[in-house]
Order: structure tokens, then sequence, then C-alpha cells
């Protein structure tokens, strides 16, 4: 058994003055270093979206952010502008211990569709190369970490179990957006996939 720490998008953006922030997100940065040293391999991942991305609320004429609409793809949430390539809000938040990583997985780069998954873009076909940087090294326990609990970390834990790695979620490491419930929808999710949630 080969153990593996995911740190999902643990970026300015995502926290407190981000432009899409996620409730209490910077709180977690000290427990997520405090974990690293545990695990054999630290893989970070980071929103990088180019200018104009398709998932942002602002490439659609009369949407709002939030609102919900159909991509050749599936449904797509509508979001504000964030983690624009090279920008400040795309950074990882200054106290995280961005060097402990073995390696950096940037989703979101193709402008026509969105990426929560570490491990796929939305389309749930479109590999990152993730999971064969997994593979490569013998990993088979994975323990996801970071922002946000009910859409990029929960997409990534489903496709983890799928993929055949045992998956544990730190719920205490994480936190949520929390859309009209989209917290315990994921918990949910999460749980039939088989996922532990600690």
């Amino acid at each position: 058994m080969t153990r593996a720490l995911i740190v999902i998008d643990v970026q300015l953006g995502f926290c407190p003055g981000g432009n899409l922030a996620v409730p209490d997100g910077g709180a977690i940065v000290p427990g997520i270093n405090a974990l690293m040293p545990e695990f054999p391999h630290v893989i970070l991942t980071q929103d990088w979206h180019p200018a104009g991305h398709s998932s942002f609320a602002s490439s659609h004429e009369g949407r709002a952010p939030y609102d919900v609409v159909d991509m050749p793809y599936g449904p797509q949430v509508l979001w504000p502008d964030h983690c624009i390539q090279g920008s400040v809000d795309a950074a990882f938040h200054p106290d995280l211990d961005a060097v402990r990583a073995r390696a950096i997985v940037r989703k979101g780069m193709n402008p026509a569709i969105d990426s929560y998954s570490a491990f796929f873009e939305n389309d749930h076909a479109t590999p990152t190369g993730l999971d064969g940087l997994l593979r490569t090294l013998g990993v088979t326990d994975l323990t996801l970490v970071g922002l946000a609990l009910d859409f990029c970390v929960n997409f990534s834990a489903i496709d983890a179990a799928r993929l055949g790695y045992a998956v544990t979620v730190r719920e205490d490491l994480t936190r949520a957006i929390d859309l009209d419930g989209s917290r315990e929808a994921a918990r949910d999710g999460m749980a039939e996939a088989g996922v532990t949630l600690a």
C-alpha cells in the first residue's frame, strides 16, 4: 500500500477575499500542512482557467453567477470569473506548504469545458494525467482535502473511487460552497461511491 495526499484547489480565489470565496476556506491550511509529512506523496491541484472560460457567467449574455446552463457535456453551473491563469486569484494560499508537492495538476485549462475533478474534465472522459502519475508511483490509497467539498473535492473523490483507489475525504480539512444543499448531496454521493468520510 502506497498513500498519497491530494490537496484540491487551495487557492486564493477560493479563500476569503477571492473571486469565488468558499466560506472559511483559508482555515483549513494549517491542518493540511500538518498532515503532509504523513504521506510519501503530496499532489496539489490548481484551477487554471483562461480568461473568458465557458464556465464563467460573464461569457454568457444575460446570465448571472450560479445560473445553470446546458453544455455539450451536461449541466454546468456558471461561476464568477475566478482563478484566471497567472492571476493572484489563481495562486496557492501563501501559507500552504506547496514546497512539499511532488506534482501540481492544473485543470480547467480547456476554454470549452470545465474541470472539477482532479482526474477528468467535466465530460468525464478527458483525463488530466493524475491517474497515470499515481499508478506509476504505485499509489493505491488516497486522502483528499481542500476546496470545495461539494464540487472539486466531491468529483475528484468519486472519480478516484471509480478508478479503484481506496479514498478517504477528511471533511475537517475541506469547506463547502453549499449551493442549494449541494454539501449534503455531495456527502451522500461520495458515501454511495464507497468514499470514506473521516
